[in-house]
């Protein structure tokens, strides 16, 4: 009666295991299956422009949270189409000149928002403020306006993008724990950078990084107008807090922010 019960026991627990394994499975398909897709006006700029460089900061560790963020599944930038031609025309204004635009950062799914949002409210997290925020107090994020809620970049017609001089030179990968210097620091000190000076680096969160701030003059001066006076000529919109900020207008989703993955197949097989 004992090795009864025990085989029966056995069998018991096999078949749950089983089942969990199962619906485990289910589970994982089912939430693949319904991951949300791009409406078909979304599209991936190298397939409108593959002159563009690419340097998809948060598919990287190499930004302020020092991880990658959610949603970033590929190292691809994804916009609007009107978005995506628009910045087509400042490229070939632009190589003319001898330079090409270098974008870090386009369409962000709101999760990747959620993500930032959990970090700020994590004050002990401050494991990149030695390079993103030295001056800034974290408990401030929120009331400085660095951090918010919601992002125009979920809209799909926001990137941030800089300048690059021709032929462009290759950056060198970041190193996780690698020592971090200020992103206000000279050019040759702070994290290298292909970009021209723009005075900061991207994501600098310091007054340094408002677009026309008076202490940044000469040559960096000139190479943040070249870019603002390039893209607000074809329909863009600086933000003036960030000389790496550009919306596109008119939006064609002013009021949808979308948490569709940053991914090809978030481009395919769409509704």
């Amino acid at each position: 009666m004992t090795r009864l019960s025990s085989a029966v026991r056995g069998l018991i627990t096999a078949l749950a295991a089983l089942l969990a394994v199962t619906a485990g499975t289910a589970t994982a398909t089912a939430q693949a299956k319904t991951e949300p897709k791009a409406p078909k006006d979304f599209v991936a700029l190298r397939t409108v422009d593959p002159t563009i460089i690419q340097e998809m900061r948060y598919f990287t560790p190499h930004n302020f949270v020092g991880e990658r963020i959610d949603g970033y599944q590929q190292p691809l930038c994804i916009l609007t189409r009107p978005a995506a031609e628009a910045l087509h025309k400042a490229q070939l204004r632009l190589l003319r000149k001898g330079y090409t635009l270098k974008v870090y950062d386009c369409y962000r799914p709101q999760r990747a928002v959620d993500h930032f949002v959990r970090w700020a409210e994590d004050l002990d997290d401050q494991a990149m403020k030695g390079e993103f925020y030295p001056n800034v107090d974290k408990t401030r994020l929120f009331e400085d306006g660095y951090i918010a809620e919601k992002s125009g970049h979920s809209r799909g017609s926001t990137m941030d993008l800089t300048i690059v001089k021709l032929p462009a030179k290759p950056t060198r990968p970041y190193h996780p724990g690698e020592r971090l210097v200020p992103c206000y620091a000279p050019k040759d000190e702070r994290f290298p950078d292909n970009s021209v000076d723009m005075g900061t680096g991207f994501d600098c969160f310091d007054t340094l990084a408002h677009t026309l701030d008076p202490r940044i003059q000469g040559e960096q001066r000139a190479n943040r107008l070249l870019l603002k006076s390039t893209l607000e000529g074809l329909g863009f919109v600086n933000l003036a807090e960030e000389w790496w900020h550009y919306t596109y207008k008119p939006e064609p989703y002013p009021d949808t922010y979308f948490d569709f993955p940053v991914s090809w197949k978030s481009l395919t097989g769409r509704r």
